[in-house]
């Protein structure tokens, strides 16, 4: 499907979410926001693994200061997440934060709420106002029976109409449930309520493998429905992986281009050569190389050649050795220890 919901642009730090732009990829750090050098590091990092938009959390008066020093060294938004406390967002604004994300549920009264506003509509700030299905206000679960996708929507909006009364409208949405299908209904509903852009993702997902699956579903269907401006794989493990399976879920939608696609048959009994390895080894070895190519990883004679043939270029394993096969014609043989430098060598000098 993929015809895009026309949401309002919001502009952050430069980078534009809405309005048709492309789907923006988001992670959190998980390092100490206090720890300048490490925190750095490890959105330097994600900024090189292809992340768009980086959020760190903002729990004390010494991590809202550390946002200044931080932002003057990265290249990507920086946004600041803030639980409870007003005046840390106040103090993250000031400290440069491109966006911040609150629960006005939890920041407090009206006027501690209308204090962020101010401050935010004076420094030209998005505010993404974030309801997740575990924060959910007692009256509207008792309204609802339950924990709802409808109680989630409502949650959410009654947040954004208090800001909108506030005379402020830059504004991102996010309603984040653990229950894959609940998320998914809760953003097709919100869809049809509001114009604003919605920031998508399956929260407290899991682990690698689960968390992979579940965002996976998730963000694939509503996705796939034309809903959904920026999104953030959550998962328990290293940040890096959050973006590198991002990238996968967008461009398996045809919404991004670029960058190296991999695949790599499951292997059988008929494999001679290490394909597991060999496959891991070539995923990690493109994440940098920016080509939009199709990278084809195959271990046996029996399907080998002809998928290798329908990729730009590919391996197809032997016995210990693999044949190198660009744009459906074999280039040379080559031992198994030598494929992997062989492939990074055409790739590098890659020419149609």
């Amino acid at each position: 499907m993929n015809n895009r919901n026309i949401t309002k642009k919001v502009n952050i730090g430069g980078r534009a979410i809405g309005g048709g732009n492309p789907v923006l990829i988001q992670s959190m750090t998980n390092t100490r926001t206090e720890d300048v050098g490490a925190t750095v590091a490890q959105i330097l990092a994600l900024e090189k693994a292809g992340c768009d938009i980086i959020r760190c959390a903002v729990p004390t008066r010494e991590a809202a200061a550390a946002l200044a020093e931080i932002k003057k060294q990265i290249g990507i938004p920086l946004v600041a997440d803030i639980h409870f406390d007003y005046k840390l967002a106040i103090a993250a604004m000031e400290n440069g934060a491109d966006k911040i994300r609150i629960n006005p549920g939890n920041i407090g009264s009206t006027d501690r709420i209308r204090a962020v506003v101010d401050c935010a509509k004076e420094r030209g700030i998005p505010i993404r106002v974030g309801v997740n299905s575990g924060s959910l206000e007692e009256e509207i679960v008792a309204k609802c029976g339950g924990v709802t996708a409808e109680g989630l929507v409502e949650s959410a909006l009654d947040k954004v109409h208090l800001i909108e009364d506030m005379d402020y409208d830059n504004l991102v949405i996010s309603i984040k449930s653990a229950d894959v299908m609940m998320c998914v209904r809760a953003h097709e509903i919100m869809a049809e309520k509001t114009d604003h852009p919605l920031h998508v993702g399956i929260t407290e997902s899991g682990t690698i493998i689960s968390g992979n699956i579940k965002s996976a579903l998730g963000l694939g269907i509503i996705l796939n429905q034309g809903i959904g401006d920026t999104i953030r794989v959550s998962l328990t493990g290293d940040p890096l992986e959050e973006v590198k399976s991002a990238k996968i879920i967008l461009r398996t939608l045809g919404l991004r281009k670029g960058g190296i696609e991999v695949v790599s048959c499951p292997t059988c009994g008929r494999t001679k050569i290490d394909l597991i390895g060999l496959a891991n080894k070539v995923e990690n070895m493109v994440a940098d190389i920016p080509l939009d190519l199709k990278v084809a990883v195959m271990g046996c004679v029996v399907n080998g050649p002809g998928e290798s043939k329908e990729a730009d270029i590919g391996i197809c394993g032997g016995k210990g050795e693999g044949l190198l096969i660009k744009k459906g014609r074999t280039l040379r043989k080559v031992p198994e220890n030598e494929l992997l430098d062989a492939l990074r060598e055409e790739l590098l000098n890659w020419k149609d």
